[in-house]
């Protein structure tokens, strides 16, 4: 079962990497993979009970971050809709190369710390979308953005999924995470950064053309009010979940609510062919549902081979192999960017214990920078690569060569940096 399961998979893998050649969606590829890895899974299996409360709990766990996406995305498309990232396009809007390519990364790097790496990748993607004109300029600003999520999503508490299991699982502490692992994270975002901006020559094209999404005019009030009310929706995930210790899709789902009530009370009184424009309703036909269900498909894929312990032998394999606790947590990094690293994360929280490596011990920390950084070298590596993958249709190959060789220095500088600090301040 278990070779049928790793060969359908890698079958699936192989047809969303040559989508373009097959001229097959990727999101046709990964739901097709993910049902065919677990009816393998089920048809060869005598316990068929057990494998159906595994799939229910990995549907639950993918629907999350799904609903998670789709609330994010919706809450976009409605700001989006009424002009409110005119704020943010006018403040990094520059005809300098340099000053644009720098204002864009670290907006991107501070702010998935206080979000999350998905979400402020869906905010700065549209963004981007929106200011740049040329694709390929926009491309390598759009994989920048992914490794500048990801790097600045690391050092946070509830910046990135891995580093939330380790602090909910005790592995780490919020304030000691930020401390160890802030300059390494920061070290992945500016050296990538600088490697961009030379690799982006002359000037950057910034679209000239109107960027209102309607042709209805849009007044100052509602630009700002929709903006500030989205983005503090944004951002009371994070305090909500804090508070009342729900996963996060409910807060989103939540924030959501609440905007799609505003927006009705606001446009009540106006035609039906602007009130239409700026609802709800069609933001949500408007987001990119085969990002969604892509990004749901390689998820349930990915967790069939988690069901059948494909992933916590290769994570025990690895700590066979490689030995040292800094050999693994690379491996690891490395491994997340071709697997996902929230199943690799929870086997090494089963393998290692508390009573060996307590909270805030090194090897912790170095995990939760490698798990939430080494997503970027690949562009299915990460939930923010997936989304940048389906909604700007970058290509897996055209990542593998501009991005990845990139990402990888930026992930090994910073890595290589926070094993230096340890050692000087140990």
């Amino acid at each position: 079962m278990t070779s049928i399961v790793i060969g359908l998979f890698i079958i699936g893998y192989l047809a969303i990497i040559f989508e373009h050649y097959f001229n097959v969606n990727k999101s046709a590829t990964a739901l097709i993979t993910a049902v065919l890895c677990w009816t393998a899974i089920m048809v060869t299996s005598s316990e068929k009970e057990v494998i159906i409360h595994e799939l229910s709990d990995h549907l639950t766990s993918v629907s999350e971050i799904v609903f998670f996406l789709l609330g994010a995305m919706t809450i976009v498309e409605i700001i989006d809709s009424h002009d409110g990232f005119h704020l943010i396009t006018d403040k990094i809007r520059t005809e300098k190369k340099s000053i644009l390519i720098w204002r864009i990364s670290l907006v991107t790097f501070f702010l998935s710390a206080v979000l999350d790496n998905l979400t402020t990748t869906i905010v700065m993607a549209t963004i981007v979308n929106k200011l740049i004109e040329e694709k390929k300029t926009k491309w390598l600003m759009l994989g920048l953005i992914v490794i500048s999520a990801n790097a600045g999503g690391a050092w946070s508490p509830i910046g990135d999924v891995t580093t939330t299991m380790l602090w909910i699982g005790n592995q780490v502490s919020p304030l000691n995470i930020i401390q160890q692992t802030f300059l390494s994270s920061l070290i992945c975002m500016i050296i990538p950064t600088i490697i961009v901006s030379y690799m982006i020559k002359g000037t950057i094209k910034l679209r000239t053309d109107s960027l209102s999404n309607t042709n209805f005019n849009k007044s100052h009030f509602e630009r700002n009010l929709f903006f500030f009310i989205g983005v503090g929706g944004l951002l009371f995930v994070p305090v909500f979940k804090t508070i009342t210790h729900l996963p996060p899709y409910m807060g989103m789902l939540l924030s959501l609510g609440i905007l799609w009530t505003l927006t009705e009370i606001i446009h009540s009184r106006k035609g039906e062919n602007e009130k239409g424009l700026l609802s709800v309703s069609h933001a949500l036909r408007k987001i990119d549902t085969p990002s969604i269900l892509f990004f749901f498909g390689i998820l349930m894929a990915i967790g069939s081979l988690a069901a059948i312990n494909v992933l916590p032998e290769l994570a025990h394999h690895l700590t066979n192999t490689l030995g040292s606790l800094e050999n693994v947590a690379i491996g690891i990094g490395f491994l997340s960017a071709v697997f996902d690293n929230v199943p690799l994360v929870a086997a090494l929280q089963g393998m290692y214990s508390l009573d060996v490596y307590p909270t805030d011990h090194y090897f912790w920390e170095l995990l939760a920078y490698c798990a939430g950084t080494g997503g970027s070298c690949l562009i299915i590596g990460s939930a923010a690569g997936v989304a940048v993958m389906g909604m700007a249709k970058i290509d897996f190959f055209w990542y593998l060569k501009k991005i990845s060789w990139v990402a990888v220095i930026g992930y090994l500088s910073g890595a290589l940096f926070f094993i230096a600090q340890h050692a000087i301040i140990f």
